[in-house]
């Protein structure tokens, strides 16, 4: 089936309003928005732009006001909390700036614990866990805990924590905030690496050289699209 009539993304008309004080704030306004499969797309705009809150609904962390968005087949405003956290565990892998580790337990535990929520024996999950490890060059790293790594070290761990789950989709929020320049630089390495084998990567950045990385680059102002455009083919690297 053609995956265009199939997008793994779809938005529809998607507006979000928060409550504040008694005032409402609309911080998206009708988003229309298609992402494919395998497609890498950079969302980036000011502080206010709404691009958190996009994040948030695509990740399914948050729900539209109005409009509808479709995660494949499912419509999620029509989804259960228990749902919309099933789809979060199963469908979707997340990156942070942050890190988002456990502290007290070994990377090997940090990415087994996405599987331990989806009741995965644990010969398997260890298994699966070891390989994600693997994937990311931390094979040697195993049974290191979180604060024993550098932040480089760290992300490649939430990064395989990411992908043990063979999501559908890895959501990256600001994946290189926390890093300096050549550590940025790997982790950037390493998504695109992912995407060539076969990923679907949103990438969520203020940074106009990380943006540049993705195959489409989505610019939010005050709520809405300003700009949708495809930066270049893929597998070409911009000029520096």
């Amino acid at each position: 089936m053609d995956g265009h009539l199939n997008p793994l993304i779809q938005m529809k008309a998607v507006t979000k309003t928060y409550q504040t004080g008694g005032a409402a704030v609309q911080a998206l306004s009708e988003i229309n928005l298609q992402v494919q499969k395998n497609e890498y797309v950079a969302i980036m705009g000011p502080s206010g732009s709404g691009k958190s809150t996009l994040m948030n609904i695509i990740g399914c962390l948050d729900t539209p006001s109005t409009g509808h968005y479709f995660l494949g087949e499912k419509d999620v405003q029509s989804l259960s909390d228990n749902q919309l956290s099933e789809i979060r565990n199963q469908e979707i892998g997340f990156v942070f700036q942050s890190f988002n580790l456990l502290p007290r337990v070994s990377a090997l535990k940090n990415v087994e614990l996405p599987l331990t929520y989806l009741g995965i024996a644990q010969p398997e999950r260890l298994r699966r866990a070891a390989e994600a490890l693997d994937s990311v060059g931390l094979s040697d790293r195993k049974q290191h805990r979180p604060n024993a790594l550098s932040g480089g070290q760290r992300q490649r761990i939430a990064i395989a924590r990411a992908l043990v789950t063979q999501p559908a989709l890895i959501l990256a929020d600001e994946p290189t905030g926390n890093l300096d320049s050549k550590t940025g630089e790997e982790i950037m390495a390493l998504i695109q690496k992912l995407h060539e084998q076969g990923n679907t990567v949103i990438i969520v950045t203020h940074e106009q050289y990380i943006a540049e990385q993705a195959a489409r680059v989505i610019r939010l102002l005050d709520g809405q699209i300003e700009s949708d455009v495809s930066t270049k083919a893929r597998g070409n690297r911009p000029n520096h």
